[in-house]
């Protein structure tokens, strides 16, 4: 079945299985939103110890999506992970080293002989839900403002002396550190604005979640100060990054020569030219908003779950503008002829194939993660439920 496939059609198919996990990773990202709402929703140990249980049900959903993430991305577009791992180095280990603490968190809050304390896991948390979020919106909005990499596989064939050869060169000595830092002042703006839009983003998937999963009436009523706010926050910079990306100069790919050239608008041309993702993207949206105005106005609690769906079809529509219709998802802007594309960093036939069994067994994965959050969320966490359980976070 695969095997007949043609390359191009295999990368555009990796493509969207990439841009699918991303978009879950989005989503399940309310776990680190939680987690910086553990102070501002809950003002005794037993109200934090109730949000710290409704997030540890879930927070190896958003760990173990960020692994497959990345090893389907190694695994399908290896030239991307060696540049941006390889040379980004310090972002994605800040982002990494914030997870780690989010699972030794976990682990220890509630240990026994804790000689840190509850308080010092619970900073850990807040840590990483705002480096974690931060830092991936920031990362993520270097596909479309660019970084600083050149490319020569030529190097391969340059054995001198006792060097390595290397086909990726980072071309500033913050290694993806100036995604946030030094970057040119309009990148910077662009990614800063993502940073924190995801940030917000997840805060308020969060609230919504706490809103259908918790059942205490001082948590639900401080959730619904804290929803209004956040909802503000989020659509301002959320809104702010989509409207400026419509109209920056994106990076094209000449279907003929591939040769990567600017384009004015691109991004907004991708959406023009390909309506399928501009459907995809605008009810993602309708989504969004509509599971926000049930729960801001209508006081339902199941806006997490329209918000939820919503956020994975509009960041889904984001990733496929960012890659498809000859544009290069992971520009240069040192060399623009170094610039990724999903054709010139692929992996090969054969192993594109080979993966793509593999990936029929993603729906059963699918289903399992629904039916054991559907086991676990039969009924609201409540305090009464955490005295008389062995386990607690």
């Amino acid at each position: 079945m695969f095997e007949n496939l043609s390359l191009l059609t295999l990368q555009e198919y990796w493509w969207i299985i990439v841009s699918l996990l991303g978009a879950l990773l989005v989503f399940l990202l309310f776990v680190q939103g939680g987690q910086t709402l553990i102070y501002s929703l809950g003002k005794t140990d037993s109200e934090r110890t109730i949000i710290v249980n409704s997030l540890g049900r879930k927070w190896e959903f958003t760990f173990t999506t960020l692994v497959t993430f990345g090893g389907a991305f190694f695994a399908s577009f290896p030239l991307f992970y060696s540049t941006s791992f390889g040379g980004a180095y310090w972002v994605w280990m800040a982002i990494l080293f914030a997870f780690i603490l989010q699972a030794v968190s976990y682990e220890y809050r509630k240990k026994d002989n804790n000689f840190l304390g509850a308080k010092t896991f619970e900073v850990f948390l807040n840590l990483n839900g705002f480096l974690g979020t931060i830092l991936l919106g920031a990362a993520v909005s270097t596909f479309f403002t660019g970084s600083q990499f050149s490319i020569d596989k030529m190097n391969l064939l340059r054995l001198t002396g006792d060097k390595m050869p290397i086909i990726s060169s980072w071309e500033t000595p913050f290694h993806g550190l100036e995604a946030i830092w030094t970057t040119s002042h309009l990148a910077f703006i662009q990614n800063i604005a993502l940073g924190l839009a995801v940030l917000f983003l997840s805060r308020v998937l969060a609230l919504l979640y706490f809103q259908n999963n918790i059942e205490n009436a001082e948590i639900i009523t401080r959730t619904k100060k804290c929803l209004k706010v956040n909802t503000v926050l989020f659509l301002t910079f959320f809104l702010f990054w989509l409207i400026r990306l419509l109209f920056l100069d994106g990076f094209a790919v000449n279907p003929e020569t591939k040769e990567v050239v600017m384009e004015a608008n691109k991004y907004l041309h991708n959406l023009l030219e390909m309506p399928l993702v501009t459907v995809i993207l605008l009810i993602g949206v309708v989504g969004v908003l509509f599971g926000l105005f049930i729960s801001i106005i209508k006081n339902s609690d199941k806006g997490i779950w329209y918000t939820g769906t919503g956020t994975v079809l509009t960041v889904l529509a984001l990733f496929l503008i960012a890659g498809f219709n000859n544009t290069s998802y992971y520009p240069s802007t040192f060399d623009l002829q170094s610039s990724l594309t999903i054709e010139n960093s692929s992996s090969s036939h054969f192993t594109l194939t080979a993966m793509s069994y593999v990936s029929l067994l993603v729906p059963f994965v699918l289903a399992y993660i629904f039916i054991s959050w559907r086991a676990m969320d039969k009924k609201k966490i409540t305090s009464e439920e955490l005295e008389s359980e062995s386990h607690s976070y």
